[in-house]
């Protein structure tokens, strides 16, 4: 690899870096921060939040990889471009594998590592953080239920907590048991706690009410209570073993899942297109690099740069992984949609490899470019004009 190769992999993979390290870490700092309220007012350790926070990690590197990648390609690119450095490669005579070889070593280099994340390591932390709210059940409700949120507990068990005291108890709980298909519960209370003794952990609700609803015969009836205990192990399975969805699964889970696997009898369409997922999703670090060459990747005047290159490089990255959810997310209920999962990544690149080929650029057509800034710099108008009528108002 030439100094000139090196040069530009060094610079790309630096901000890289800095761009998955900041998304990582904010990531994980929101984590921790919303149970920091739980952390004040329990028992618990910062251990356990900081481990706990941590298992969500490996789930959103892969995340986070294609689109630091783009970030990092279009902004080092258009900086040369700026900067004259692309003028200089082309006037002395490289070829354009220069700037594209060194970005696509780091694309692939980024897809293989996503790759062994999403299908070993990502798995193994999902599974333990299951391991952990499945055995330690007051956990489950403190630090996996937050305020305002309805979460699945189990299979047909949810759970709302409306807001956290600074006493350690919970306001405003909502429960939905549906788990008895010819019964639904629903629990309302005021308020709540849990408490811990040697038989066990329990959720107490005071003041409240619960609805059944009898499925078969269509009535319902509802009993007002003062005081109404659940038993914490309630919400897990009977044997005390998590619930495992096909998210938590290795890949050699998913090529041949267990036919006893109550979830897998549920709902084995998901298996199959959770392992198709896998098979695709890593390709993503190369076609948002492929993305960012097109766009970035040849030396521009201003004049011809009528839009930034990160803003274009950027939107074309978050409309294709857009259409990619949209087929992954359908392909749970109708496997017809596998085959666009495949179609999309790899008609992107066979794309952008015609254009490299034919030495054409990625360009949008000049009477949508200037329409697009002409609308652009009217939105700044009337933003500067808003900012500007608020100081003089401000003065007066």
């Amino acid at each position: 690899m030439r100094i000139i190769e090196l040069y530009i992999l060094r610079r790309v993979f630096v901000l890289f870096a800095a761009v998955l390290l900041a998304a990582v870490g904010i990531s994980w700092t929101v984590q921790v921060l919303s149970r920091i309220n739980f952390l004040t007012t329990s028992g618990q350790t910062v251990f356990t939040i900081l481990q706990f926070s941590s298992l969500f990690i490996p789930s959103v590197i892969p995340l986070v990889i294609p689109f630091a990648l783009v970030i990092a390609i279009a902004q080092t690119l258009s900086t040369m471009n700026q900067d004259s450095e692309l003028v200089v490669i082309n006037a002395s005579g490289a070829p354009r594998g220069t700037v594209w070889k060194p970005i696509l070593i780091l694309a692939v280099l980024a897809a293989c590592c996503s790759f062994v994340i999403t299908n070993f390591i990502s798995p193994q932390a999902r599974i333990t953080m299951r391991q952990m709210m499945a055995t330690t059940h007051s956990d489950l409700i403190n630090v996996f239920i937050q305020e305002g949120n309805f979460r699945e507990l189990t299979d047909d068990l949810y759970m709302e907590i409306g807001e956290r005291h600074d006493d350690g108890t919970i306001g405003r709980l909502f429960i939905a048991d549906q788990r008895d298909p010819s019964t639904d519960l629903y629990y309302y209370a005021v308020n709540g706690s849990i408490v811990s003794n040697d038989n066990g952990d329990f959720l107490i609700l005071n003041n409240g009410e619960v609805q059944r609803r009898d499925n078969k015969a269509e009535t319902v009836s509802i009993i007002k209570f003062g005081s109404y205990t659940f038993n914490l192990s309630d919400f897990t399975a009977s044997d005390g073993t998590p619930t495992i969805f096909p998210k938590d699964r290795p890949l050699v889970y998913l090529f041949h899942p267990d036919a006893n696997d109550s979830y897998f009898q549920r709902r084995p369409l998901q298996y199959t297109a959770e392992l198709h997922r896998r098979f695709t999703d890593w390709l993503y670090p190369i076609v948002f690099a492929l993305i960012a060459l097109a766009v970035a990747g040849d030396a521009r005047s201003q004049r011809q740069a009528r839009i930034s290159a990160s803003f274009s490089a950027i939107s074309l990255s978050l409309l294709v992984y857009a259409v990619g959810y949209f087929f992954g997310d359908r392909a749970d209920n109708d496997l017809g949609y596998i085959p666009l999962l495949y179609i999309l990544p790899i008609g992107v690149c066979a794309f952008i490899a015609f254009l490299f080929i034919t030495n054409r650029k990625m360009t949008l057509p000049d009477r949508f470019s200037d329409k697009l800034l002409t609308g652009m710099k009217r939105i700044r108008a009337k933003i500067f004009r808003h900012k500007q009528s608020d100081v003089n108002g401000g003065a007066s």
